[in-house]
């Protein structure tokens, strides 16, 4: 299961081979060790994400115009996704999924995008990662973008983080740090607002080493960093465009800003200060129990890379989900290794919670895919996006794609055609059917609202509380 990185070296393997390498991968979880081989008690696990990168915006993954040299080693240490997913082609939805480890659409939070001035949020009674990761003995901070909900009800603190540093809304300028108000910083140390100088991808490498110096004084109590940059979502800002910064004022979405360049000083900003952080965690000796994680949240925007795929940030084409996804998991995964599982944000939850000794309090939608990084092959299983821009709706089962599109439907081999160019759907009616039916059956299980900004798929009684919704 390894093959080269780079722009052709996605797998033509479907996700499951043979029934017996299914029923392996199914059962193997139960053989492996909470840890792995090189561990020393309960793992430590650093979770890295970005923000609107793209599929291919990582040297390691196709890149052409600049080198990510140390996400490229990550991958050369670790196992390389080829078929790493989000659960949802925007921001807040995802994150939503990754924390809580279920379909967003159970919640009435993640019906909607923006989160800004809607006053929903994360239910504070919810359970989350680090909220389960607290019951197993672990020490959790969340450093970086937040935007699950405003206070003084939502935040990370009130969900199970023990600290927080970072911004709360969608997007932060990079140097005034001003967010949805220009006026003040959507800057945090806690629940205190906060004022501060400096790059903001710069700023959260630094304080995500002071957090690995503290917890490298306490060896015996595991930890969870979720280390959120915004980089490279917009504003378009390099560590060198202050002038930049001055010249927008604050406004944070900008239409006449960026180019190619300045993108690609944002990307390798970000693998500079990731290979700080990454320092760091060896300088203290804590690689050999450190689970380190690298994605992105969606697909990517205007100057990303998302090939071989079409469609971008806010599509249910393979563009706007496809992300990159590297792991290294001390004595699991095997160096310079790639897998061709497709893998989901809301994966991690259950992965790192059976890892920890711990179970969901909730049933997960996710799986612990731990078989998947010892290299085995899963079973299928179905995925489902959807979106209310143009009524998206999408399901992946193994090889093939059913995705409708303002009521144009289609059938994709997208092993064959990652490009999602020749509709298979007249060619094989059966599976078209199928997999259509395999969506209006799941959606019917999912919460839907009307007056949500981003979705809106008919009427539904929302219940108050997440415990009456699908648990």
């Amino acid at each position: 299961m390894t093959d080269q990185p780079g722009r052709n070296a996605l797998s033509r393997r479907s996700a499951l081979k043979t029934v017996g390498a299914g029923v392996l991968g199914a059962t193997a979880a139960h053989s492996l060790p909470a840890f792995g081989a090189g561990g020393r008690g309960k793992p430590n696990f650093l979770f890295i994400m970005a923000d609107d990168l793209g599929y291919a915006d990582l040297s390691c993954y196709g890149r052409r115009e600049y080198r990510t040299p140390v996400l490229d080693r990550l991958a050369t240490q670790g196992m390389r996704f080829t078929h790493g997913y989000a659960n949802s082609s925007i921001c807040s939805p995802t994150r939503l999924a990754l924390i809580t480890g279920r379909y967003h659409y159970r919640l009435r939070a993640g019906l909607e995008e923006p989160l800004a001035g809607s006053g929903h949020g994360l239910d504070p009674a919810h359970p989350t990662l680090p909220s389960l990761l607290k019951k197993q003995g672990y020490h959790s901070a969340l450093i970086g973008k937040w935007h699950l909900g405003s206070l003084p009800k939502y935040g990370p603190l009130q969900s199970g983080y023990d600290e927080f540093w970072g911004n709360r809304g969608g997007a932060i300028d990079y140097f005034s740090h001003g967010g949805s108000s220009a006026t003040e910083p959507d800057l945090w140390d806690g629940d205190v607002r906060i004022d501060d100088v400096g790059y903001y991808t710069d700023m959260l490498a630094e304080r995500s080493l002071e957090f690995l110096d503290a917890r490298a004084g306490q060896p015996d109590k595991p930890w969870l960093l979720s280390l959120h940059f915004t980089a490279p979502h917009w504003p378009w800002q390099g560590p060198g465009d202050k002038a930049e910064s001055d010249r927008i004022g604050g406004r944070l979405f900008h239409y006449d800003g960026g180019s190619l360049a300045t993108y690609a000083e944002m990307v390798t900003a970000l693998d500079a200060a990731i290979g700080r952080v990454l320092a760091r965690l060896s300088e203290h000796g804590l690689d050999d129990n450190t689970v380190v994680v690298f994605t992105s949240d969606n697909g990517g925007e205007r100057f990303s890379d998302n090939w071989p795929f079409t469609g971008m940030k806010s599509e249910l084409l393979e563009g706007g989900l496809r992300v990159p996804l590297i792991v290294r998991w001390p004595g699991l995964t095997t160096a310079g290794s790639t897998s061709d599982v497709p893998v989901l944000s809301m994966d991690f939850l259950p992965t790192f919670v059976a890892a920890a000794g711990g179970s969901p309090a909730l049933p997960s939608d996710g799986i612990d895919f731990r078989p998947a990084l010892a290299g085995h092959v899963l079973p299928d299983r179905p995925l489902f996006w959807r979106f209310g821009m143009r009524e998206q709706k999408a399901v992946r089962l193994g090889r093939y794609k059913y995705l409708s599109i303002g009521g144009n439907e289609f059938l994709f081999d997208i092993v064959a055609d990652p490009l999602e160019r020749a509709n298979l759907k007249d060619r094989q009616p059966a599976r078209f059917a199928d997999l259509r039916a395999r969506f209006e059956a799941w959606n019917a299980t999912m919460l839907t609202d009307p007056t949500a900004r981003s979705y809106g798929f008919g009427p539904a009684q929302l219940p108050d509380h997440f415990d009456a919704v699908n648990d």
